[in-house]
């Protein structure tokens, strides 16, 4: 539990304080997958962006059209079978390093908010960690500096 300022706390994923080198997160979801808000997602890319992997499960055209900087595009439907991959396989498909399972700084993005809970899901069957951002790609592209 992280302290809120009211006396009470809040459940905290992957994510710890600053203070830590990590960043805190609420658990905001039915899912009770941790949840990465706007405000968080930007400091954490402004202050220390190789610490979070973006996945971005939108389809290849959407992703095409704009994508927060920096995130791997596996669309929602490619999901599972990327993450059973081998290592060499998906550096092969996506041109990047396979996320592994004690990676915790996985953070899943989608257009309207539902893949990435979908995403998170799988993941998680998948014995990943990580984290749903819980605003869609609209609100990023819609608040973009």
């Amino acid at each position: 539990m992280l302290p809120n300022g009211n006396g009470g706390g809040i459940e905290a994923g992957p994510f710890a304080l600053p203070e830590g080198g990590r960043y805190a997160m609420e658990v905001r979801n039915m899912s009770r997958a941790p949840a990465v808000s706007l405000p968080e997602l930007r400091s954490i890319l402004a202050t220390d962006r190789d610490r979070v992997r973006l996945i971005d499960v939108r389809s290849r055209e959407e992703s095409a059209a704009g994508t927060i900087p920096g995130a791997l595009n596996i669309p929602v439907s490619e999901l599972e079978n990327a993450l059973r991959m081998e290592p060499a396989d998906f550096q092969a498909t996506y041109f990047a390093e396979k996320p592994r399972l004690e990676e915790e700084n996985l953070v899943f993005f989608c257009q309207i908010g539902s893949n990435e809970c979908h995403a998170m899901q799988t993941a998680r069957e998948l014995e990943y960690l990580g984290a749903n951002y819980e605003d869609e790609y609209r609100a990023w592209q819609g608040k973009e500096d």
